[in-house]
């Protein structure tokens, strides 16, 4: 029963984690248009977004992740023979990749505080798409274990990315016209 409970905190982390990454780097999206305004709007602005930043990364992707990874390791411990199985291994890489991110992600927000240039919005938007593809792996690798063929699920994401970046310079394009 415990493991229940853990699994449903760990997937309330996860979801939450996933949604404050993704609503965060929409807003880099935003600061980064920010420099397109008027001038009498752009610092405003542009504090607006840097005080919006820290409150999501601070509120929302902290706790979440945390909360990700204390369940997800109470449950290791609960249940320590999943550590024998070679999807948790590589599943454990990308949660750490992904905590990489979440750290960069920070970086970012302190860059873009003091006034540093940092991407355009267009990278922003691609650097969006980074964290669905840690989603999609992390859930798959998760729900089918080691049925699952790690070089297909390896070449499935990087379509997957390309896919993605491909749909993202369509729509840029799109925009543009």
């Amino acid at each position: 029963m415990l493991h229940l409970y853990l699994k449903s905190l760990h997937i309330i982390g996860f979801v939450s984690w996933f949604a404050g990454l993704f609503y965060l780097v929409r807003m880099f999206v935003y600061h980064a248009e920010a420099d397109d305004k008027p001038e009498a709007l752009r610092e405003d602005w542009k504090k607006q977004y840097t005080a919006m930043q820290w409150r999501v990364y601070k509120i929302i992707c902290n706790p979440a992740m945390m909360i990700t990874w204390t369940c997800g390791i109470l449950m290791l411990v609960n249940t320590p023979e999943f550590l024998q199985q070679s999807w948790i291994h590589i599943k454990l890489t990308l949660l750490v990749l992904l905590t990489g991110y979440h750290l960069y992600c920070k970086s970012i927000i302190k860059k873009q505080e003091t006034g540093q240039a940092t991407f355009t919005s267009f990278q922003f938007r691609l650097l969006n798409e980074l964290p669905t593809l840690f989603l999609v792996a992390i859930v798959l690798l998760a729900v089918v274990k080691d049925l699952l063929n790690f070089a297909y699920l390896f070449l499935g994401v990087l379509a997957f990315g390309f896919t993605l970046f491909f749909a993202a310079r369509a729509y840029k394009k799109f925009r543009e016209k």
